[in-house]
């Protein structure tokens, strides 16, 4: 598996139609990366989710998905300002791991969602992505933070 696909599983990426060597799922070295605002970044995401939900047909299957969907989605970017404020290095590594923990959470719902609304599997693949990437940085970050 190419790097940043390390995660999921081949049946995951065949779920969202994306070739395991998708140059989109890449996280590159952070020397050619470009830089990100991570709290502009999550609160975008956070914001997308939340426009995503409203598309969702509400029935009582939806209804549970879309409130998960939702604590998850927004939760990324909450957890993120937490860790950011951190008062410590163990407290700032917890909160970046509660917000890959979220992250990982939101690909799961998406894809229920998907499941549940097939007309909506584009616009969650999408999502979809991001929330990879977002778990692929906290995922770095919480590896390289050390107490």
């Amino acid at each position: 598996m190419s790097e940043g696909t390390e995660d999921c599983s081949p049946e995951e990426m065949a779920f969202w139609e994306i070739p395991l060597a998708d140059e989109l799922l890449v996280l590159k070295d952070e020397a050619t990366a470009m830089k990100y605002d991570l709290e502009d970044r999550t609160t975008h995401f956070g914001e997308a989710i939340i426009l995503f939900a409203r598309k969702i047909l509400q029935n009582p299957v939806n209804n549970r998905l879309i409130g998960q969907i939702v604590g998850a989605g927004t939760s990324v970017g909450a957890n993120y300002c937490e860790a950011d404020d951190g008062v410590s290095k163990a407290d700032f590594k917890h909160r970046i791991g509660t917000c890959r923990k979220e992250a990982r959470e939101t690909k799961f719902f998406l894809r229920m969602i998907a499941v549940a609304e097939p007309k909506l599997k584009p616009e969650a693949r999408e999502l979809w992505r991001e929330a990879h990437a977002l778990h692929l940085i906290f995922s770095r970050i919480w590896r390289s933070t050390k107490i």
